[in-house]
């Protein structure tokens, strides 16, 4: 009688006898927050998830609009508080310790390794070197007993080629625009074949410029579109004007940055869904911000006079508030039972949103010039 062939044995033999190759499903199991409910379920279909390990995820948008703030500060301490440790590569020169500490990030050298670094080619480097010492010391490993660590390049913008820095030395300011983007897409292409199988995460930050096609008015992502491709998952921000106190009340000066962010691609959700964070100068992000406008247009609260309510589908309690009374405690109990009952967030119940919304000024406060 002919033997069976053992697939399973095959797959043992070809991931030792080939380097770079790992078989198997590798499904998002480690989860790192951004801060804000909202934005973790738009960007993956949970409040509480957020980016996962084992991918690559890209937040792009002008300056000052607050992608470090999420990237180098909200994720950094989230995926502390998961117990990863964190490699972050400042190319802008910006990343002060004062600043992160202020953002409860754990700056401790064993927690936190900050590496200035200029090129791409001394990131690709890095990530590689280190890949290299953690498969020999960690690859035999089960999953579960794997060190977690997070890899933040903040920003890919910023990054230059060899030949940037060699025109540099010699006066000529041309630049170096055509290996650019092929540079960064090598980067984000090896890199994210080399995460897949451990618990470890890439994310970066890039820049964004006005478009000039009037049938495509969405930011375009600088560096090309390679490496959009190899990420999971890519963010786009908008930075406009804050001008409300603490309590909501309308005030003709700025209080703030409201972050406009449109999730241009998703693996976990659906795409071109967007959310306004209000990221107050004297607290910092309110991880509830944004949360009432997006139930509002799911369906999940809806407006009854000048009060929105809500009719829990696991107790029959009916919330009734205001809009200014929808606090943190209310919008935890929708939260809760949404761990509870899945069925609680309407993902297929289609809603009305514009997806052209975030490019129309006139939707916000008035654009930050």
């Amino acid at each position: 009688m002919q033997k069976p062939f053992d697939l399973s044995k095959f797959r043992t033999g070809i991931t030792k006898s080939i380097s770079g190759i790992s078989a198997g499903f590798h499904d998002p199991v480690d989860w790192i927050s951004t801060g804000n409910h909202t934005l973790n379920y738009l960007i993956s279909g949970d409040f509480n998830k957020g980016i996962p390990l084992g991918k690559v995820s890209v937040f792009a948008g002008e300056s000052g609009s607050g992608k470090s703030f999420i990237c180098s500060g909200n994720l950094v301490r989230s995926a502390q508080e998961k117990g990863c440790q964190v490699v972050l590569f400042d190319s802008e020169n910006a990343l002060d310790e004062d600043w992160l500490k202020a953002l409860n990030v754990d700056t401790d050298p064993s927690k936190l390794l900050k590496i200035s670094v200029s090129m791409i080619d001394d990131v690709a480097k890095s990530i590689s070197e280190f890949m290299k010492d953690y498969k020999a010391n960690y690859g035999d490993l089960e999953y579960d007993e794997m060190p977690k660590l997070l890899f933040v390049v903040d920003s890919l913008g910023m990054l230059l080629t060899p030949t940037d820095v060699a025109q540099f030395e010699k006066g000529d300011m041309k630049g170096d625009m055509g290996r650019k983007p092929k540079a960064l897409t090598a980067l984000v292409r090896n890199t994210v074949n080399q995460l897949a199988p451990y618990p470890i995460g890439l994310v970066c930050t890039n820049h964004t410029y006005a478009s000039q096609d009037m049938f495509d008015p969405d930011d375009k992502i600088s560096g090309g579109q390679g490496f959009v491709y190899a990420s999971s998952i890519v963010v786009a921000i908008k930075k406009l004007k804050l001008k409300e106190d603490l309590d909501g009340n309308k005030v003709s000066t700025v209080q703030g940055i409201r972050a406009a962010c449109k999730v241009m691609k998703s693996r976990y959700s659906k795409p071109f869904e967007g959310v306004q964070i209000k990221i107050p100068y004297e607290t910092g992000m309110d991880p509830y911000s944004g949360m009432v406008e997006m139930l509002e247009q799911k369906g999940i609260v809806v407006k009854t006079g000048n009060k929105l309510e809500y009719t829990s589908p696991v107790t029959g309690e009916i919330i009734k508030e205001f809009r200014k009374g929808w606090t943190s405690d209310k919008l935890q109990v929708i939260i809760d039972e949404w761990d509870m009952n899945p069925l609680v967030v309407p993902v297929a119940v289609e809603d009305d949103i514009d997806e052209t919304e975030l490019d129309d000024p006139s939707v916000y406060e008035e654009n930050v010039e």
